[in-house]
């Protein structure tokens, strides 16, 4: 499969980059080269983890995921992804705003540290929910 048919998944994550991480790693582990990863951190150390989990393409910051985004097949990530100012503050409104806004598929998961709670969601562990994600809601 060339890169042109390959499918642009964004995998959106802050703070330390360890939701990201293990969404990235059982993607590869799946989809292999069928798909193009993309690790968007909220901040570099995110970034950075993201992309020893085997990411194809890294950036770090507000713009490059405003950028990004537009360009994603499906874009993954914590639910505080569309909230502005979540993860200690480093979702900005903008980001929020272009996840929200991208033609892309949205999946994402229940994970929170706001003052939020999503009612109906089942506590599972981040492996079983990556693993629901895969099994369920993502196809290629």
């Amino acid at each position: 499969m060339g890169p042109e048919s390959q499918k642009k998944v964004c995998v959106i994550d802050g703070q330390g980059g360890g939701i990201g991480a293990t969404i990235i790693k059982k993607l590869k582990e799946r989809f292999g080269e069928r798909i193009e990863v993309f690790a968007l951190g909220t901040n570099a150390i995110a970034t950075a983890q993201m992309l020893k989990a085997k990411a194809n393409k890294g950036a770090s910051g507000s713009n490059a995921i405003v950028q990004t985004v537009k360009k994603a097949d499906v874009i993954i990530g914590p639910v505080g992804i569309i909230m502005p100012h979540a993860m200690l503050g480093e979702v900005t409104p903008m980001m929020a705003e272009a996840v929200c806004s991208a033609d892309a598929k949205k999946i994402l998961l229940p994970l929170t540290q706001e003052n939020l709670e999503i009612v109906g969601v089942s506590r599972l562990s981040l492996p079983q929910l990556v693993d629901e994600l895969l099994d369920k809601h993502l196809f290629f």
